[in-house]
């Protein structure tokens, strides 16, 4: 029987209700949640690590960095076959692609979490547990990079996105789908996700900002983060890639202060490409060294330059880690 190592962070799989709060609060432990699925006995010998008892909000960069880290230490023991993390759904996502960026281990490493408290009616958590530890004892998970496992379904860290506030089907990958899923008896993958990225750095600098880009937008977001001096911009574009006359100045202006800057597309699907050249258009910025981050969303994308510029901070080498896509 293989053995799986458990990592809990917090998030609502590890809620209850409170009545004094009318609300969910962080209140079972590691230990707890698995003993909630009984079943787990019969797929893996599993140990618990509680690494954090959070709302998802509260995770930071830095320790979602961490994290990685301890992923990498339990991997690194002969005895481990694969590793499950369980997350809250908000940065759930976030966790995940710093992970699948930063986690060395081939062995399989899943995420998991909940849209429903521990003490609500047909709580989603122990579902999820069970499939994302199924999952990660799969020999076909091998490989596979970070693993999203929530609703049966199985996603790549680098696709999936969560799509809807309160639904239990809440991760989808827009472009492309799940790449498997958990049934009763077996786990079936069906595809490989490509253009898997390991990026191996000490450090990761977390002064970067998202800009999402709407109608009628000026440069003056751009004239804060130059002010402060940070040290990366990812800026959300409509489309494929374009934004507003003073949205281009605002990036032109970065970049004539040395800020990176990487353009993404806001819509939930595709990838920023130089499909125009009206001034605005992401072939216009191109004399100013921006960077296309192609089907990543924002936050990932932001995800990744804190780790890019935990190794250099040269434009050319910066972009050379999102060519990939």
């Amino acid at each position: 029987m293989k053995k799986i190592i458990v990592i809990t962070t917090g998030g609502t799989i590890a809620m209850k209700y409170d009545m004094e709060t009318n609300g969910l609060i962080p209140a079972v432990s590691g230990e707890d949640l698995v003993e909630a699925v009984p079943a787990l006995k019969a797929i893996a010998k599993v140990e618990v690590v509680e690494f954090s008892n959070v709302p998802s909000g509260y995770i930071t960069p830095k320790s979602m960095f961490e994290l990685g880290k301890i992923v990498d230490q339990y991997a690194q023991k002969k005895e481990v076959d694969g590793i499950v993390i369980t997350h809250g759904t908000d940065t759930l996502e976030e966790t995940a692609y710093m992970l699948d960026l930063t986690v060395q281990t081939q062995k399989p490493v899943c995420v998991t979490g909940a849209m429903r408290g521990s003490s609500q009616t047909s709580p989603d958590g122990p579902g999820n547990i069970l499939a994302a530890v199924k999952t990660a004892a799969s020999d076909e998970a091998y490989d596979q990079g970070v693993l999203v496992v929530l609703n049966d379904e199985i996603h790549a860290a680098l696709e999936v996105t969560k799509t809807h506030a309160t639904s239990t089907k809440t991760f989808d990958s827009p472009s492309w789908g799940p790449i498997g899923r958990v049934y009763f008896d077996k786990v079936v993958i069906k595809r490989h996700s490509l253009h898997l990225q390991k990026i191996q750095s000490d450090k990761i600098v977390d002064d970067v900002h998202l800009i999402k880009v709407v109608a009628g937008m000026d440069e003056f977001f751009f004239h804060c983060l130059i002010e402060k001096k940070a040290k990366g911009i990812v800026v959300e574009s409509f489309g494929c890639g374009n934004v507003p006359p003073a949205v281009k100045n605002g990036i032109e202006m970065a970049r004539e202060n040395n800020i990176p800057v990487v353009l993404v597309t806001r819509v939930h699907a595709g990838r920023v490409v130089t499909a125009y050249s009206y001034l605005g258009s992401a072939s216009s910025m191109e004399e100013s060294n921006i960077i296309l981050a192609g089907e990543i969303t924002g936050q990932k994308a932001r995800i990744k330059l804190m780790v890019v510029l935990g190794i250099t901070n040269d434009i050319e080498k910066i972009r050379t880690y999102f060519d990939t896509h």
